[in-house]
């Protein structure tokens, strides 16, 4: 008997070993070839089912394979309490204990039946009854994870699967402070999975989640054992905490079209942690992945950027490290931002205590990882100049811990980076986003009144593009007959709005840099990044029309400044402060005869040359049929010398003006004449002699120079 069951185990002899023997004796390629299956020799044979079954026997078979489902989840569920009733004998006890609870939480996400959901979640009442020190002492992943799989579950449309998962939360809670007398590392744990389900989750019930929680209250109210302990008012604290994440999840719904609206909330969530690091974490990655799945790439890298500085920052408390970054100070190259995510002081926040700043993602590896994922945004969003920065701060951290086969991937990348700076560019690869200032007045409807914000748009957007998405929005938000757009960009007198009504003020906007920004920011990169100043100008005369003859025509030029610097983590940024200035009609000119020098000069030095481009611009400054074109600017202000002394300097100013500008045409025509061909000849004949009359009607004028201003006056 012993020597058959031998041969039985060992596959020598029986039933599998026959059938295999008599499968090859049958096939083609005889009885010795060990295949399997070929493609070629397999012959189609027609279903012997039919193909039209009744209702009835449709339902048969889904229900017998949902049951042959529930059976083999519930045959591994046995298998699995069978090991747990093992392990204490184990030598590899806490190892095998983990791997147990992944296996149990990986069955509970795979959407079994509700009849294996409430045997999964007793079984894990008793794992964390008998193991507690598992999830409360060694392993805070774990924890984590069964938050977020039981409050999933919370909100599930099924009553009994609520009540089942309600009492393992409450349990679990319970297990926590009768462990450590105090429940925070579950509290914690708790919050973030909720702000984790509210920032990814689109089918999350808020109002089954909501019974839930209500259960949880009763529980803690019922409990006798702990009646008089401060668990059942911390219970109710932190379900207080609970409904106020799903109340403004609740509103993120309701602004789920309006992008802006949705990563504001988000972004003032994020603010209101600003001292538990973990949760602040947690809602900068939720805005990360907003960004990313509407392509704003630069908006991600910057939330991930902003959570690589908050996990350094705390990482530089617990120990100082000369490879890791030294908190925020050492990402200012990256983004002037990212000082907000200072570490706040140590009697409030102290690392590494009641769970706070526990999670991986506050390690090394976990700063690692944020750092290669922002590096990864920045190359999406074409800022690889900021991947350099990024880079700067990963290499030492991987020259430390010997990581060469990183540092070779790294490089490599830096190389790519590095190699698509140094194509020849046309300024067109690139664009880095169009800016418009937004202006919201009125307050009709529950709408913002009196704000002003500076909008970063996808690259190329026009005005009425902006404009007819932000009045469709508020349209179906508050009604047709309540928006209004504000069509040009005068100052709002609030007296002439009907107060029943929301207006909308939407105004193109430049970024402004001084002239000292100018010298030192060279590149579009650097002209593009880091921009808190913004610009636009209005026309306007003192008779109120907004164009008028030369020698009245005026400008408002108004200065914003905003609150942080584009790019930063949400796509608007309130303006908190505006300037304005008035020029007058002859600075008016002489910033006209500037941008027409500055553009001659572009057109000139442009590399490859376009002669289009070029031939246009000389067009617009040398043709005879320029209206209100240089030489009539000239003739209205250089014709006489100014009676008022305080004009001498614009006097002069203006005089020089012009002179550069000859200069300029003179460098464009010579350079026109080197590209044209014979065909274009005549016409270059005709914009010399265009030339030479504009310069000889200018010559006594540029010749008049204002007398020199009188010597201060010293008071002795």
């Amino acid at each position: 008997m012993r020597a058959r069951l031998e041969e039985a185990i060992l596959g020598t002899v029986g039933a599998r070993r026959d059938m295999v023997r008599r499968s090859r004796e049958r096939s083609p390629l005889g009885p010795h070839e060990n295949v399997r299956w070929r493609k070629s020799l397999t012959h189609w044979r027609p279903s012997t089912e039919r193909p039209d079954k009744t209702k009835e026997e449709v339902e048969q078979e889904v229900l017998v394979e949902g049951n042959l489902v529930t059976e083999a989840n519930l045959v591994v569920l046995d298998t699995l309490e069978i090991i747990a009733q093992t392990l204490p004998l184990a030598e590899a006890r806490d190892s095998l204990l983990g791997a147990l609870l992944r296996v149990l939480l990986h069955s509970m996400a795979c959407a079994p039946s509700a009849l294996y959901l409430q045997h999964s979640l007793a079984t894990q009442r008793a794992l964390v009854a008998k193991f507690p020190e598992l999830l409360f002492e060694e392993d805070a992943e774990l924890g984590a994870e069964l938050c977020l799989r039981l409050l999933r579950l919370c909100g599930s449309h099924v009553a009994t699967i609520r009540a089942h998962a309600s009492a393992s939360l409450y349990l679990l809670m319970r297990q926590g402070y009768e462990t450590a007398h105090s429940f925070a590392r579950v509290k914690l744990q708790v919050t973030l999975s909720l702000s984790t389900l509210v920032g990814t989750s689109r089918s999350l019930s808020e109002e089954h989640l909501r019974r839930s929680l209500r259960t949880l209250l009763t529980y803690a109210h019922d409990d006798p054992e702990l009646h008089h302990s401060p668990f059942p008012e911390q219970v109710q604290d932190l379900v207080f905490n609970l409904h106020m994440i799903l109340t403004d999840t609740v509103k993120m719904k309701e602004h789920q079209e309006d992008p802006e609206m949705l990563i504001d909330l988000m972004y003032r969530i994020a603010k209101g942690y600003q001292n538990s690091p973990d949760l602040r974490l947690t809602w900068l990655q939720s805005m990360a992945q907003t960004h990313a799945a509407r392509g704003g790439h630069a908006e991600s890298a910057q939330c991930l950027v902003h959570g690589a500085a908050l996990v350094a920052e705390y990482l530089s408390l617990l120990e100082d490290r000369r490879h890791l970054p030294v908190g925020c100070v050492s990402f200012q190259n990256i983004s002037s931002n990212v000082l907000e995510e200072s570490a706040v002081a140590d009697d409030v926040v102290t690392p590494g205590e009641e769970g706070v700043c526990s999670g991986q993602l506050f390690t090394e590896q976990g700063l690692v990882g944020l750092l290669q994922q922002a590096a990864d945004a920045f190359t999406a969003a074409g800022l690889y100049e900021a991947v350099n920065e990024v880079y700067k701060l990963l290499i030492p951290i991987h020259e430390a811990n010997r990581d060469h086969t990183r540092l070779a991937t790294l490089h490599g990348q830096l190389q790519d980076a590095f190699a698509r700076l140094a194509q020849p560019s046309s300024g067109w690869e690139r664009m880095f986003g169009t800016y418009f200032r937004v202006g919201f007045y009125g307050g009709g409807g529950g709408g913002p009144d009196e704000q002003e914000f500076v909008y970063k748009e996808p690259s190329l957007t026009k005005l009425p593009e902006i404009a007819h998405r932000l009045e469709e929005f508020y349209a179906q938000r508050f009604g047709d007959d309540v928006v209004e757009i504000i069509k040009d960009s005068n100052p709002v007198d609030k007296a002439k709005l009907e107060p029943s009504k929301a207006y909308i003020q939407v105004t193109y906007v430049e970024p402004y840099l001084e002239a000292y920004e100018l010298r030192e920011r060279v590149t579009d990169f650097e002209r593009s990044y880091g921009l808190r100043r913004f610009l636009f100008c209005t026309p306007l005369t003192p008779g109120g029309r907004a164009h008028g003859e030369l020698h009245e025509q005026l400008k408002r030029k108004t200065l914003l400044t905003t609150a942080h610097a584009f790019p930063y983590i949400k796509t608007r940024i309130n303006v908190v402060h505006k300037e304005e200035i008035i020029l007058t009609p002859i600075e008016v000119a002489i910033e006209d005869m500037q941008k027409k020098t500055q553009e001659l000069a572009f057109a000139t030095r442009q590399d490859p040359a376009d002669p289009k481009m070029l031939q246009m611009v000389l067009q617009g400054c040398v043709g005879t049929t320029v209206n209100q074109g240089p030489l009539e600017v000239a003739q209205v202000f250089l014709a006489e010398i100014p009676q008022d002394p305080k004009l001498y300097r614009h006097h002069n100013k203006l005089r020089l003006c012009f002179k550069d500008f000859t200069k300029r045409c003179e460098d464009a025509l010579r350079k026109n004449k080197a590209l044209i061909g014979p065909d274009q000849r005549e016409y270059h004949r005709e914009l010399e002699r265009n030339y030479q009359r504009l310069r000889e009607a200018l010559q006594p004028l540029l010749n008049r120079r204002a007398p020199p201003l009188p010597p201060p006056t010293v008071i002795p």
